[in-house]
């Protein structure tokens, strides 16, 4: 009848800090294992090399770091191995963050810079937030495009100021001229 050798196995799982199946024990030394009854006899054996702690099993992920490595080119990534929701796989709230992010990015450094005034900021910030941009270039765009109407305004007031400028001297000159010659007509009158 073999020996049962049950309690070296759970004193030495005890001993070892282990699982009773990461236990092993000498088959050629089962006598001498037997008489093990306490804690201090199976270190003793553990020294002697009669019981041994079996190594962790090895578990690979070399094959996933593959698929993986696949995955990030887009390979297995067809309809057929989809489970979510195109939202569940990639919410639109997070799309949108996103974005946002970027285009207010855009909008503050640009006002930092002093390229836009606070004006043409506030309505662009509000225009972005009603999802009128759909990136970052459309942005840039329209704020090319009102700089120009900017530029374009500043000019048409300069012309038109200069314009305002050159009927007023021509009205103040018309104006010495009458008085010359209503003085001249009374000079005349007088003599």
């Amino acid at each position: 009848m073999p020996v049962s050798l049950k309690l070296q196995k759970r004193l030495a799982a005890d001993v070892l800090k282990c699982g009773k199946r990461k236990i092993w024990l000498d088959p050629n030394e089962i006598q001498e294992i037997a008489l093990a009854n306490s804690r201090r006899n199976i270190a003793r054996l553990h020294r002697d090399g009669l019981i041994i702690k079996k190594p962790a099993v090895v578990h690979s992920r070399a094959r996933v770091t593959l698929r993986n490595e696949a995955k990030r080119k887009g390979r297995h990534t067809g309809i057929g191995k989809r489970r979510g929701t195109a939202n569940a796989r990639l919410p639109f709230k997070v799309l949108w963050m996103r974005r946002t992010r970027v285009l207010r990015r855009l909008l503050r450094k640009m006002r930092d810079a002093k390229k836009i005034d606070k004006h043409i900021y506030h309505s662009l910030y509000m225009l972005s937030k009603g999802n009128q941009f759909k990136n970052k270039t459309v942005l840039l765009e329209k704020i090319h495009e009102l700089k120009g109407l900017a530029v374009k305004e500043k000019a048409l007031g300069e012309q038109a100021d200069a314009r305002k400028g050159r009927a007023k001297s021509r009205l103040e000159r018309r104006a010495a001229r009458e008085a010359k010659k209503a003085a001249d007509a009374e000079a005349a009158a007088s003599s």
